[in-house]
């Protein structure tokens, strides 16, 4: 079992505006958009934001448009054979859901146009985009690649304990290890020793988490403020469910005709700092 003041979660992500109307000419066949999702099923919270963001836009699944989803459950593996599967069956556009399903979808396609949903890359570094005001290739969307947030949730968490000395992370390797770099720098600068604990099945949750934390007066942090709601202490990061839902523009404008290489690249312009007051005082 951990001893307290030894954990902290670490993961984050972007914004958009302008909204479009949805008009499908009679006779002409629905737009389908196909989802590539790195882990999670067609009930979650991915999917449930993304489509209030389409039906914002006047866009309803079978009306207007087609979903077509596909998730990795079984395995990172899967995503180049279900990137490949969505192509095959023409889709307008791929809207994919993290770093390896973007990189899936990227390697088996140049022409289709990609929305990304990134919470880990730079699409420059990883040769997606030319550029993130003009990407110039089959690649948009939104992307988070702030390390240096690994370096403000350390800090937040001397700032609420300066007696933390030792913290442990909840890492999900198919995020990639940008962040995970980020934190082992910060680490060291602030003199704190780090335990990596990986994160292997989709069932690890912020409810889980945050009951663990409390169970044993851990005080901790992460980039979502559904970890505060769940009951945990701290969350400093952007609004996650903002981000997904305006993916959904990305999505529209390229169904109405935009081509992806001329949407520019988002990235989120404001952080929340959320605390849970009722773990704040129970931690003392």
């Amino acid at each position: 079992m951990m001893r307290r003041r030894e954990f902290v979660r670490g993961v984050a992500v972007g914004l958009f505006a302008a909204p479009v109307i949805a008009q499908v000419q009679p006779g002409r066949s629905l737009p389908v958009l196909g989802v590539l999702h790195s882990v999670h099923s067609p009930g979650g919270r991915a999917m449930t934001t993304l489509r209030d963001g389409l039906l914002e836009l006047g866009y309803v699944d079978g009306k207007n448009i087609t979903l077509m989803y596909r998730s990795a459950q079984r395995g990172p593996d899967t995503l180049p054979a279900l990137a490949r599967e969505l192509v095959q069956r023409n889709v307008n556009v791929l809207y994919a859901v993290g770093p390896a399903a973007v990189g899936a979808a990227t390697h088996v396609t140049s022409t289709v146009p990609i929305v990304a949903m990134d919470l880990e890359s730079d699409p420059v570094a990883s040769g997606w985009a030319r550029s993130l005001a003009r990407p110039s290739g089959n690649v948009t969307g939104l992307f988070l690649n702030f390390p240096e947030l690994a370096g403000k949730w350390l800090q937040l968490l001397r700032d609420a304990d300066p007696g933390v000395h030792a913290v442990g992370i909840l890492w999900d390797s198919a995020t990639g290890s940008t962040q995970l770099d980020a934190v082992k720098v910060a680490a060291q600068s602030f003199r704190m020793d780090l335990s990596v604990l990986p994160v292997r099945t989709a069932d690890v949750n912020s409810a889980r988490v945050a009951a663990l934390t409390s169970r044993n007066r851990l005080p901790a942090i992460s980039a979502f403020r559904e970890f505060t709601d769940a009951g945990g202490l701290m969350a400093y990061g952007p609004d996650l469910k903002e981000f997904f839902r305006r993916s959904a523009l990305y999505v529209a404008k390229i169904i109405e005709g935009a081509k992806p290489g001329d949407l520019p690249i988002e990235q989120p312009t404001k952080f929340q700092l959320v605390i849970n007051l009722k773990a704040a005082r129970a931690l003392g």
